[in-house]
């Protein structure tokens, strides 16, 4: 039996699984998403831009073809050894720790796809925080892409079986000691694997706590990819834009 590490989400995003798991993901929807925040923070061509936990970096790419000069930084080599197979003169990644603040300075961070709130330690969001505001030039904006965690926790499905490439999923949810968990079983080659996924259910209220706390400026919220109004009970998604 395959136990997760220390930091599950140093192991679990480091294996082929979580991408067979997740490979169903909408594209089409991120470029979306990637064509209104652009748009609507007014990036100027080539703008210096972050993705923040990027990945195997499609929201990079898609960034980089939209004509910026972007980097992408995960903390998985694996992810970032794959992603690396798309770098040109203006997309470039490297394996780098969010707590840890850039050399550089950027246009505009962004942190996608719920990957905020992984951290044993309830400090180390705040220090993620601070790293993101000292990371941005003087007129620099960063965006945070965190679920709902409202609309999350009153939609979970508690048990669920995923059938992808011949691996059966066998994945549990729940709500417990202000954390959201999924548990994935599965079994391949005759191997049995278990990951926890573990995120701190941080409400909007919870975010501008932190944000007072780092010196940043919450200034605007939306519930979903075409950046609609955020409402807390029905939005999926809690999308932050600050500096």
């Amino acid at each position: 039996m395959q136990k997760e590490a220390n930091n599950w989400f140093a192991s679990w995003f480091d294996t082929p699984y979580y991408h067979i798991l997740y490979k169903e993901r909408n594209y089409r929807e991120a470029q979306v998403f990637m064509d209104n925040l652009t748009h609507y923070l007014n990036l100027p061509e080539k703008a210096k831009v972050l993705d923040l936990a990027c990945g195997k970096g499609r929201h990079a790419i898609y960034l980089s073809q939209l004509g910026f000069d972007v980097t992408g930084a995960d903390l998985s080599e694996n992810n970032i050894r794959e992603a690396q197979k798309n770098t040109n003169q203006y997309l470039h990644f490297c394996v780098h720790d969010m707590r840890e603040p850039f050399d550089e300075k950027f246009d505009a961070i962004f942190n996608l796809f719920t990957s905020f709130g992984y951290f044993e330690n309830d400090d180390d969001n705040l220090k993620t925080l601070i790293a993101i505001k000292e990371s941005l030039s003087e007129y620099g904006f960063a965006a945070i892409d965190f679920m709902n965690v409202n609309h999350v926790i009153a939609n979970l499905v508690p048990e669920e079986t995923k059938h992808v490439d011949g691996i059966d999923f066998h994945i549990k949810r729940y709500y417990i000691d202000d954390h959201i968990y999924k548990e994935i079983d599965f079994e391949d080659k005759g191997q049995q694997f278990h990951f926890t996924e573990k995120v701190k259910a941080l409400t909007l209220q919870c975010f501008q706590e932190l944000m007072n706390e780092a010196g940043i400026y919450l200034l605007d919220t939306f519930g979903d990819y075409k950046l609609k109004k955020f409402h807390k009970t029905e939005s999926e998604r809690l999308i932050m834009i600050f500096k």
